[in-house]
């Protein structure tokens, strides 16, 4: 009964601190992250792929695409959101190995990570006169948003574990860099900081989503969850954005002609000034 109680009471207190933003609460353990409201002080801007990897179009490249439009991001974000630090993974054609970009993404504190993609259907696998023939499918088309699936929750976990928590809290019990499983208020921060940062994610990748297809009309597949490790390994609320299958000729040429791209930028920069007047308390 009394361990039936004791866990109803931390379940109950989680709950409470998750609805009010932390703003009323102190805990006894020394975090890296201020744990007293969420901002959005440090975006992570993800180019992705790079180094001859990615899809491929008929005259362009996945790493060419996301690197124009990271770099087209950045200033954007940095013009018109002063109080916000843009952090970049790359700035250069070449690769960056998945988890370093998610170090990146940590060892900057990052309060919102967006990682930029284009998307590609594989061949289609026809039978002409009993031989299997692969035919290029470009049927593809607009834009997709994802968010890391719930399988990969134990790995979400670690990054925020290694994240939040400073290496003097373990206080000699075990517990890897600072984190204590043993310790009640350490897990409820654990959870609680889980679970906000997966529901601002889903939050951002819908805003992310209806911008672009409510404002700049472009078809999408909306936001579905993936096992993507880049986003499951940051500590921070993450989205990944497929801005347009770079193998249908014309999303190639919106993703490749300077009124695209900056469309395509406008639209993140709404969703995320939209974003923050949703998390960010008055």
């Amino acid at each position: 009964m009394k361990n039936r109680a004791l866990k109803r009471y931390i379940y109950g207190l989680a709950l409470i601190l998750c609805l009010s933003g932390f703003n009323s609460y102190a805990f006894t353990v020394t975090t890296k992250k201020d744990t007293t409201a969420f901002r959005v002080r440090t975006i992570v801007v993800d180019a992705g792929h790079g180094g001859h990897t990615g899809a491929k179009g008929s005259y362009s490249t996945e790493e060419q695409v996301t690197l124009a439009l990271a770099l087209k991001l950045q200033k954007a974000i940095q013009k018109e959101l002063k109080d916000v630090n843009v952090v970049m993974t790359r700035t250069t054609p070449a690769n960056v190995a998945w988890q370093t970009r998610s170090d990146i993404a940590n060892a900057a504190k990052g309060d919102l990570f967006i990682s930029l993609h284009c998307n590609a259907l594989p061949d289609k696998v026809k039978t002409v006169h009993g031989k299997r023939t692969h035919v290029p499918d470009h049927s593809g088309k607009g834009v997709l948003i994802l968010v890391y699936g719930f399988h990969r929750d134990r790995e979400e976990a670690a990054a925020l574990r290694e994240n939040l928590f400073e290496e003097s809290d373990s206080k000699g019990k075990g517990g890897s860099n600072g984190f204590d499983p043993t310790d009640p208020v350490q897990m409820i921060l654990l959870n609680t900081f889980k679970a906000k940062y997966r529901k601002n994610s889903i939050l951002f990748a819908n805003l992310v989503n209806d911008e672009l297809v409510q404002t700049d009309g472009r078809p999408s597949d909306g936001v579905i969850e993936q096992g993507i490790l880049v986003l499951c390994h940051s500590a921070m609320p993450a989205v990944l954005v497929e801005t347009g299958f770079i193998d249908n000729p014309k999303d190639e040429d919106y993703l490749n002609s300077e009124d695209g791209q900056n469309e395509i930028v406008a639209s993140i920069v709404r969703a995320i000034k939209n974003y923050k007047k949703e998390i960010e308390p008055i």
